[in-house]
């Protein structure tokens, strides 16, 4: 849902953890719609660039990093228009408003596929003359009706509809460009329904009590649909991993392309809400209750084949069986009721709450199969999920007037917070279609990897796939396929048992303590700044712990880092804190899902230091700017010394599942248990001045930002790995891919952007124009966002996928009457 922001009466936000009505810490943003009044009013923006109004950005740099060509934007527009007045003077006003607005951008490196559609080609052949897109569509039109009943009642009903991407052609919709992908291979995501209603009462029964009540819903589809026609649904999709490089294969590491996936996917939340208010001078005391209800219903779906290959240099070590389709559907409810109080004595104000949550999910009946890889369907009645979790949650905060003056203050706030009520993390886990034998999912259908050596080079699995077990049917002119990721593959077995205690009871729902201090002090007349302190920690971890195999059971074991310049000191350092589960136990999995802390410590903590300063003048002149700085960090070593399931790969991890605020930054796909990202700092600034008498108002927004967090997947040969352990690593693995580069040891350059604006407003009788000119990236920087992250010794480790878009100007005109 995009919040139409720029029709707003009122957009507030929320950066502390709020008082009893916030069900979660972190950044909240409060939208209220315009709405229409006594007398007829209106307005129309709009604004365009295009590629003659933008610059050229690509350098020399750039071309010596490895990027083949600049990524200019192509286009951006927005229209919007917007209507309001009286049905009944005071007593039925309307507001309408109808908007489109849509870009177009080139994408680095990524081309049309010369052989797309083909069933005869297995290679991608970039077309250098078609580079690859990424197009965005939104439009909206929303309708607000008021009504006054009487001088204590008011009913406010809200409209809005939207379709994102209805007409989009290129690859994603999202605001940053996609993986690598290969434009055959991308569905549509297509948000077509997405609607939102609101209905709304409030009646003032006194001067002190305000009485308030309301009900919402959002409805809308999401995800990857199929493109009509779809040439490849009988193709088998590719996946390059191009581990050492793959100059006969496009050269694009973790390309995927020749067939699509896609999904058909439906959302739904209703919410409805009470509260009261009593309000005095010192008081101000309010009680309220929240419930909502969700609905989540996925069906994920692949090629006719059921299969996808992985090729390195497109030479085929690697195949995934999918059951398809594949449906997964969850619903939930939460229930809320708190109690907040703010009193003020003298240069004092406390605040406090208490809350109540109460959430639960369950799941419809749901049939999975029949289908190639599960040949018996499974049909599984209405389940419950969580059932239920009750949390108490206390809040409080302190503002204190330090002298009296009004001049400086002292703020502090702490309380505890819950992990976002939705179909994710356990009330989307314990889904029996989430606790299937899969290890690939859950934004794709439930399949399994196996390792293939097409030793026939005929590009088909001359093996029986039905059976999960290592195959070598070289001798009978067949292929060799290694064992299955998961050996109850294709039976309605459920792999994943969730602990009871997980599921029910008081304080498991996973959540943070957050706590905050600040002093603000007013340097100036109409200027102050302020230094705030946070500190947000998280609890309620969880984990898979295979029962079938124990902690001895895995192999540890560490390798060294290539040689390589750009690695820190040059590389040839250990990397230690890897695993390798027993041969004879790859592929059996019996999960237990259960509480982290029952096998160690598990720590999540974020610190971070903001400084703000705020001037505002009488001549026009406003500045607000300042710092953020930031520290992340995260440990489980505890904990995975005793479960090195931790520490593998996802095809290996037993398990597949929706994460949520249970799962820390220490990955599972990396040999990490320790994570610092350092301490990182934002800088940003926003400043603007009207010139008196000519009505031009001038502005300027600086901001500057790390650069992206850095990774090295390195594959290693499974020959290097067979030396160290003394044995083949299980599953018989073309090669095992490893984060060589902890976590925060490396990013990329600094992001520095600065934009500038021009406005003049122009008055003609009863109408208001403002005319702007819009400059971004006013210094044309060319600051890199993201880059590759496959390392290969001396190879395009680092090379630029998506740049800073170039300087331009846009054009902007909005008129009021």
């Amino acid at each position: 849902y995009i919040a139409d922001v720029g029709n707003a009466q009122e957009v507030t936000f929320t950066t502390a953890g709020g008082l009893g009505e916030s069900e979660t810490a972190g950044l909240v943003m409060s939208v209220v719609p315009k709405t229409g009044g006594n007398r007829k009013s209106g307005a129309l923006f709009m604004s365009f660039t295009g590629k003659k109004l933008s610059g050229d950005n690509f350098n020399d740099a750039l071309r010596a990093a490895g990027l083949t060509a600049p990524t200019p934007l192509s286009n951006v527009y927005d229209l919007n228009g917007s209507f309001g007045g009286p049905i009944k003077r005071d007593k039925v006003w309307y507001f309408l408003n109808a908007r489109t607005q849509g870009s177009t951008k080139i994408i680095a490196n990524v081309y049309y596929n010369q052989n797309a559609g083909d069933q005869t080609k297995w290679l991608y052949s970039p077309d250098l003359s078609r580079p690859a897109y990424n197009d965005r569509t939104s439009e909206n039109a929303s309708a607000r009706i008021t009504w006054q009943i009487s001088t204590r009642n008011k009913v406010v009903v809200f409209w809005d509809e939207q379709a994102n991407c209805r007409t989009c052609t290129g690859l994603t919709t999202g605001i940053t460009d996609p993986p690598r992908v290969a434009p055959e291979a991308r569905g549509v995501s297509q948000t077509k329904p997405l609607r939102v209603t609101q209905v709304t009462w409030s009646s003032p029964l006194t001067n002190k009590l305000l009485l308030d009540a309301g009900w919402g819903g959002i409805y809308y589809a999401w995800g990857n649909f199929e493109r009509t026609p779809n040439p490849t649904h009988d193709l088998i999709n590719v996946v390059e991993q191009c581990a050492t490089g793959c100059p006969a294969n496009g050269g694009i590491p973790g390309l995927v392309y020749r067939s699509q996936d896609w999904g058909q996917n439906y959302a739904g939340s209703y919410s409805w809400r009470a509260s009261a208010s009593y309000v005095t001078g010192r008081q101000s005391l309010k009680v309220g209750y929240q419930g909502t209800y969700l609905s989540d219903i996925r069906t994920w779906y692949t090629n006719s084949q059921d299969l996808a290959y992985q090729f390195n240099n497109g030479v085929p070590n690697r195949l995934t069986e999918s059951i398809s389709p594949w449906v997964n559907d969850g619903l939930g409810a939460w229930h809320a009721v708190f109690v907040q109080d703010q009193y003020t004595s003298g240069r004092v104000t406390l605040q406090g709450a208490l809350r109540f949550d109460h959430s639960a999910s369950w799941y419809p009946q749901q049939q999975e199969g029949p289908s190639r890889f599960l040949p018996t369907a499974l049909v599984i009645p209405e389940t419950p999920g969580v059932d239920a979790y009750k949390d108490i949650t206390p809040r409080m905060g302190l503002a204190y007037d330090v002298f009296g003056n009004g001049r400086t203050a002292f703020k502090f706030n702490a309380g505890k917070y819950l992990e976002g009520m939705g179909i994710s993390n356990n009330w989307a886990n314990a889904n029996p279609t989430l606790r299937m034998p899969c290890t690939v999912g859950p934004f794709a259908p439930c399949g399994v990897t196996r390792a293939w050596t097409d030793a026939n080079n005929n590009l088909k699995p001359d093996c029986d796939l039905l059976d999960g077990a290592a195959q070598d049917l070289r001798s009978s002119g067949g292929d060799v396929c290694g064992p299955i990721s998961n050996a109850a593959f294709g039976t309605t077995t459920l792999t994943n048992t969730f602990d009871p205690a997980l599921l029910t009871g008081w304080g498991v729902r996973a959540s943070d303590w957050t706590l905050g201090a600040a002093v603000q002090q007013q340097i100036l007349p109409r200027a102050s700044i302020e230094v705030a302190y946070t500190r947000r920690w998280f609890n309620e971890f969880t984990v898979y712990d295979n029962q079938l195999a124990a902690a001895s059971d895995f192999a540890e074991y560490s390798i060294t880092a290539p040689s390589d310049p750009r690695l820190p000191s040059g590389g040839g350092y250990p990397v230690s804190g890897l695993y390798d589960i027993a041969p004879s136990l790859f592929g059996r999995v019996s999960n237990l899902v259960t509480a982290a802390k029952k096998y160690g410590k598990w720590s999540d903590n974020f610190n971070g230091v903001d400084v703000t300063l705020n001037v505002r003048t009488g001549a026009g002149w406003t500045f607000q700017g300042g710092t953020s700085t930031g520290q992340t960090a995260a440990d489980n070593c505890e904990a995975r010394n005793n479960l090195p399931e931790l520490g593998l790969s996802p095809a290996v991890n037993l398990a597949q599942g929706l994460p949520g605020l249970t799962t820390s930054p220490v990955s599972p796909t990396n040999p990490y248990c320790h994570v610092d990202y350092g301490w990182l700092t934002q800088l940003r600034a926003l400043s603007s001045y009207i010139i008196p008498k000519i009505d031009v108002q001038l502005s300027g927004v600086l901001q500057s930002k790390p650069g992206a967090l850095l990774a090295a997947n390195y594959a290693v040969p499974s020959q290097v790995i067979t030396q160290i352990l003394g044995r083949a690593p299980a599953g018989n693995p073309a090669n095992v891919t490893i984060n060589i580069l902890a976590p925060g040891q490396k990013y990329g350059d600094r992001i520095n952007q600065l934009d500038f604006r021009a406005a003049k407003i122009l008055h003609f009788g009863r109408t208001r124009t403002m005319v702007g000119i819009d400059l971004y990236n006013a210094l044309n920087s060319s600051a890199v966002l993201t880059y590759n992250n496959t390392f290969v010794p001396g190879g395009t480790w680092l090379q630029p996928q998506t740049v800073l878009t170039a300087r331009l100007i846009k054009f902007s005109a909005e008129i009021t009457f």
